[in-house]
């Protein structure tokens, strides 16, 4: 009896011829491999499952770490802001320091010339030359202060006193304390000083006090 022919082998799907390799051939198809069904239950050898709880704790114990980096850095930056005020504060307090130093040697200048005044007032008694040469004494003294302070003031601290004597009046620069009227005259013109006045690099700090000639109209 002859023997039956042998069928070739239907693959998945039905078709005749199969997989040579003789593989399954969902193993090369990804979206089998990811299927739900071909996922393993249970997780991979070393890893670590973490319960809601678990991850809640990580989260808080972040949320702290940050919330104490952050506390730290504002009192940080508060240290600094106060320091800041307090050497800003002194340097306030103490802008003038040397400035008022220069001023307490010229202190120091007057009560020398004050107390030599006094002494040879003492040693003149009632010679009335020897008072008068006592007080032309003393006058030089404190003229020489006086101009040895103007300079300080003009070349260390750059403040300049001027004169206005025979200037045209500006009202920038005097105040007019006096006035009278001249038919001379074509516009105001300061007539005396009473009081100088001083500017401060280029700004006027003190106008001068002074007497104004107006013109007639």
């Amino acid at each position: 009896m002859p023997a039956s022919p042998v069928k070739p082998a239907q693959d998945p799907a039905g078709q005749a011829g199969g997989n040579p390799s003789g593989k399954d051939s969902s193993a090369n198809n990804p979206e089998n491999v990811m299927a739900p069904g071909n996922l393993p239950e249970n997780p991979p050898p070393g890893s670590v499952t973490l319960s809601i709880e678990e991850k809640l704790a990580a989260l808080e114990a972040q949320l702290a770490e940050a919330n104490d980096n952050y506390l730290r850095k504002a009192a940080d930056f508060e240290n600094y802001r106060k320091r800041m005020n307090q050497e800003k504060q002194s340097a306030i307090d103490y802008a003038n320091q040397t400035l008022l130093l220069d001023l307490i040697s010229i202190i120091d200048d007057l009560e020398r010339a004050i107390k030599a005044a006094e002494t040879q007032r003492e040693a003149a008694g009632s010679d009335a030359e020897q008072i008068a040469a006592s007080f032309n004494s003393l006058r030089e003294g404190i003229s020489m202060i006086e101009k040895n302070l103007v300079s300080q003031l003009e070349n260390k601290w750059d403040l300049k006193r001027f004169d206005s004597a025979g200037e045209p009046f500006d009202p920038n620069r005097h105040e007019a304390i006096m006035m009278e009227k001249s038919a001379e005259l074509d516009e105001p013109v300061v007539a005396e000083d009473f009081i100088k006045g001083y500017i401060l690099k280029d700004r006027v700090i003190r106008p001068a006090k002074v007497k104004v000639v107006m013109p007639e109209k």
